[in-house]
């Protein structure tokens, strides 16, 4: 995904002298002056990451790890050591405009990061980790990142045309604000693109586009703000696939099969066809398999300050319409063909192409196949998430008092947000090749006895084997209330300041699937091809038992708190110190499971119904005009109710600690800014599982870091974006690691002419296999594992024009 641009390079420089963070705190201040690690990337420092999604802009933040290799959504995130069991953002919220994009980030396959976009309507992206977090934002223990729009303060445009020169991508940006009149300004701006992708897939895999705009009148003490966004836009959803593993546990060797390149290939291909499977409804429905990561968004907004009497009052409001899903190849196993399961068809029968090219010819030698002699057998599954809605409203008063010759500062506020969920689980499921290019087709298996197994490749129209397991219908409505408040006195050089918040939700709904037990039940044949005979894949066919839902009635409530100091040493340099104590509450994870009553849907532990997380953190904040240094130790302790395999698996608690540092120099045409972050985490205990604990939890490195230097001369600039982590445990269990990895994307921008601008940018310039993922916990004995690697190199060129 290309990223803003400006006419005219101008590197992350370290902060000027006068700096305001807004994000998750009472009130905008100097960072030196406030108690709080926070971290903020301009339009102009995020043009020369070479990123091409959110989560590859979001791992230059120091602090933050993300798992950024699953396409333009779905990208795993966390903070500090706080656990990362499943993908999403659990414990961190993102924003738009200082709303969340979702009340909860780590919905099943519907992640807050499929439904935002950074284009050219972006100006900046805020961080805020730990601290006030807790108590300025609902859901958000970790931190808050909010991605800030431009709002027409100055007027002009511009239009960029970008395409790949490696692979298959074509995009268009746009923008333009400015004044209307002396009172209303506007800016409008968005974004189309189309292509293959990064990946092989044998398909356009990415289509779509975004368009945002606001309004702003304003008044002699304040002003008000109009905004609205429209997204449509899919994007392939990259899962894991084949990673050839060797070696031992100690020393582990990682790789590619023949004809499958890590980097570059992925399971869905364009020969799958689509997937069929009954919908929602339970009706035969052929899904198209190009949705992929679809999102459809829009929404309309309202922001208003005023000064009024000595008060600042801010309201911002949104209504969003949300909606898209996930279609997806997720691989159940990996065989050698030459020894598949007696249950797949091993040592007998006929197997045979059932698409692609060679449809019909039969395959004389499975376990020689494609050079890999590999069979997979996977789920083509849609996670459909027709209603993902919310309605929010965050509205607060702030009072600066002179008091004792200091300045004490009040704030009140009220939040309310109402989250929509309604989302359907379709699976089916298949053999297929492995084979890279996009080439990978389905697979029919006969028995000795002339019976055809399977129908067109599929097994069975449901996820595997003759249950109905994961299908499944979630139609929840979240309801949150909470009142919050802050008090802060700075005297001379010290602030002191605490903070509260009060989070009531309410949950209720209804749930649907034969995993709620109870006599439900899940299978019956159906004639997909309209033959006249249910073959046996139509026998295995998973529906919804609409008409026995379990209900979901059930509330919770918790406070959170932090308080902290700040000592401003002298003009370039602060300490700080701050203990908070934050939550999150437990969304989806939480059902489907005995934590809710499939009787009365009611919880009978309220504390089950969200997860504490303890944090304590210090450090200081040095900056001069060509230098800024900010280091911060943390440490804190979490709980975490999760899924890792569809059902609760994980119920822990974590301890983590670790230093933080972030620094930016400039002399002259050169710049360097860049980020360490050393944790060490440990597993305190499972419920369910005593083994892991003591365990460093899965792919959790000691160290992630991040560094961007970059030179700039009158019509030149160059320079790169590295960033990197060192080895980590592939599963919970500590058996074997996967090794750490640097990846560096760079960057040559030339501008011929005032506001033109030419820019060459490649992402994993030196095509490095760096794995993110590794799912088998030790070294098999056939060397067949499961994995997810960074993508493959990427060059963009780019032409910009700016007016």
């Amino acid at each position: 995904m290309t990223q803003p641009q400006t006419s005219t390079a101008s590197p992350p420089a370290p902060a000027k002298a006068q700096q305001v963070f807004s994000t998750g705190v009472a009130r905008g201040r100097d960072p030196l002056d406030s108690a709080t690690s926070t971290s903020a990337l301009g339009q102009d420092a995020i043009q020369v990451l070479g990123a091409r999604s959110l989560g590859d802009i979001l791992r230059n933040i120091p602090g933050v790890r993300t798992e950024s290799s699953t396409g333009d959504g779905s990208s795993a995130y966390t903070i500090r050591g706080l656990p990362l069991a499943s993908g999403g953002s659990k414990y961190m919220q993102i924003q738009e405009d200082g709303l969340p994009v979702l009340e909860f980030g780590d919905f099943f396959n519907g992640a807050t990061d499929i439904f935002i976009r950074a284009d050219f309507n972006l100006a900046a992206v805020e961080a805020i980790r730990g601290g006030s977090a807790s108590t300025f934002a609902s859901n958000s223990p970790g931190g808050v990142i909010n991605l800030i729009s431009n709002t027409g303060d100055v007027e002009g445009g511009a239009v960029q045309v970008t395409t790949g020169l490696d692979y298959d991508s074509n995009r268009v940006d746009f923008r333009y604000g400015g004044p209307i009149t002396d009172t209303l300004r506007f800016h409008m701006g968005g974004f189309y693109r189309s292509g293959e992708g990064q990946r092989d897939a044998g398909f356009r895999a990415y289509e779509g586009g975004q368009f945002k705009f606001n309004l702003t009148k304003t008044f002699a003490n304040g002003y008000v703000r109009l905004s609205g966004k429209y997204l449509d836009d899919r994007s392939p959803h990259y899962l894991p696939g084949p990673v050839r593993i060797t070696g031992t546990n100690d020393n582990p060797h990682f790789g590619s099969f023949e004809g499958y390149d890590v980097r570059r290939d992925f399971m869905m291909s364009g020969h799958l066809g689509d997937v069929v499977t009954l919908d929602a409804d339970n009706n035969p429905a052929v899904l198209r398999r190009s949705q992929g990561q679809d999102a459809h968004v829009r929404s309309i907004g309202v922001e208003s300050r005023f000064d009024v009497r000595d008060w600042t009052i801010i309201h911002r409001a949104r209504y969003s319409e949300v909606s898209g899903g996930t279609t997806r190849n997720l691989v159940s196993a990996i065989y050698s063909g030459s020894a598949m399961p007696a249950s797949l068809g091993g040592g007998a029968g006929t197997f045979t192409y059932a698409t692609g090219p060679n449809k019909g010819q039969v395959i004389a030698d499975l376990g020689a196949i494609n050079g890999n002699g590999l069979v997979v057998a996977s789920a083509l599954n849609r996670v459909d998430s027709s209603d993902l809605g919310n309605v929010i409203s965050d509205l607060r008063a702030t009072r600066v008092f002179a008091v004792q010759g200091g300045e004490l500062t009040l704030t009140g506020g009220l939040y309310n947000s109402t989250q929509s969920y309604r989302s359907d689980w379709l699976y089916s499921n298949h053999l297929q090749d492995i084979a890279g290019g996009g080439q990978s087709a389905l697979i029919n298996y006969t028995t000795p006895a002339g019976v055809l197994q399977s129908q067109d490749g599929y097994r069975g129209f449901n996820r595997s084997g003759s249950t109905a397991f994961f299908r499944r219908r979630y139609d929840v409505d979240y309801d949150i209330a909470a009142p919050y408040g802050s008090i802060n006195y700075r005297l001379g050089r010290i602030a002191v300041g605490a903070s509260v918040r009060y989070d009531a939700g309410q949950v209720n709904g209804q749930l649907y699937g034969a995993d709620l037990g109870g006599g439900r039940v899940g299978i019956l044949p159906v004639d997909f091809n309209g033959d006249g005979v249910i073959s046996p894949a139509e026998t295995r066919t998973a529906f919804t038992p609409l008409d026995r839902p379990a209900p979901v009635d059930y509330s919770y409530d918790y406070v959170s708190y932090s308080t902290g100091i700040n000592f401003r040493v002298s003009e370039p340099f602060a300490l700080f110190a701050r203990y908070s104590r934050g939550a999150r509450a437990g969304a989806d994870k939480v059902l489907f499971s005995s934590k809710v009553s499939m009787t009365d849907g009611s919880m009978p532990d309220p504390e089950d119904g969200y997860d504490i997380v303890e944090q304590l953190e210090g450090g200081f904040k040095y900056r001069t005009p060509s230098l800024t240094v900010n280091v911060t130790g943390f440490s804190a302790d979490t709980e975490d109710t999760n899924v890792q395999a569809g059902a609760i698996t994980t119920d822990r608690e974590y301890t983590a600690y670790g230093v933080e540092t972030e620094a930016a120099y400039r002399r002259g045409p050169f710049s360097l800014t860049g980020g360490v972050t050393w944790t060490q985490a440990e597993i305190v205990n499972d419920k369910f599982n005593a083994a892991v604990a003591g365990m460093v939890p899965r792919r959790q490195p000691d160290f992630i870091f991040q560094a961007s230097p970059q030179y700039d001369s009158r019509k030149v600039s160059v320079g790169a974006n590295i960033i990197g982590t060192t080895s980590s445990w592939v599963q919970d269990v500590n058996q074997m690691k996967m090794p750490g990895y640097v990846l560096v994307n760079a960057f040559v921008q030339y501008r011929p002419r005032e506001r033109v601008q030419l820019m060459l940018d490649a992402n994993n310039l030196f095509d490095e296999v760096a794995f993110i993922e590794i799912t088998t916990p030790s070294v098999p004995a056939n060397g067949i594992g499961l994995g997810r690697a960074a993508n493959g190199r990427t060059v963009n060129l780019s032409l910009r024009y700016d007016f």
